[in-house]
């Protein structure tokens, strides 16, 4: 998968881009369909206003967030997907940094790995998998969270819920 990064107010003494390379890469281990040589999704990391306002006009939802995402290609066609032909783009994602660096340190977490875990769970709300409709699917996708972390040397960030 190629990557269009754009960063404007984060830190720049990170390299945000290779994470977001490392983060694809634990990802596309668990979720073969974002392994697809041809896709292309373009990366925001921004400040919470801009991210309120792309929450406001895209969701309805009049708030800042951690990470949006706005798949293009639906879960048939990107698993349908040839890895020939022309390169195609899977969608958008968008990565407030107030609110990641505020629950990162909420956390215990280093906002490098806080960061690692949004942009996984983004991708996997690219390739079409959910969490809001029924506990089966966050169950789901948690796994696969967890299952690409893991590749990082990250840990469960859902483990103290039991």
């Amino acid at each position: 998968m190629h990557f269009d990064i754009e960063i404007d107010g984060w830190p720049e003494d990170k390299d945000w881009t290779t994470l977001t390379e490392r983060a694809h890469e634990a990802v596309a281990g668990v979720e073969p369909a974002l392994g697809n040589p041809r896709l292309i999704a373009s990366v925001l990391f921004t400040v919470d206003g801009q991210v309120h306002e792309l929450n406001r006009e895209w969701r309805g939802k009049d708030k800042p967030t951690n990470v949006l995402s706005f798949p293009m290609l639906g879960r048939d066609d990107l698993v349908a997907l040839s890895e020939s032909g022309p390169p195609e783009m899977l969608g958008d994602i968008a990565l407030a940094f107030e609110t990641c660096q505020c629950e990162a340190a909420e956390k215990g977490l280093g906002l490098e790995a806080h960061t690692a875990h949004l942009l996984i769970h983004g991708m996997l709300h690219l390739a079409g998998h959910d969490h809001v409709d029924s506990d089966e699917q966050a169950t789901a996708m948690e796994k696969l969270e967890i299952e690409a972390l893991a590749k990082l040397g990250i840990a469960d960030p859902y483990g103290d819920r039991d």
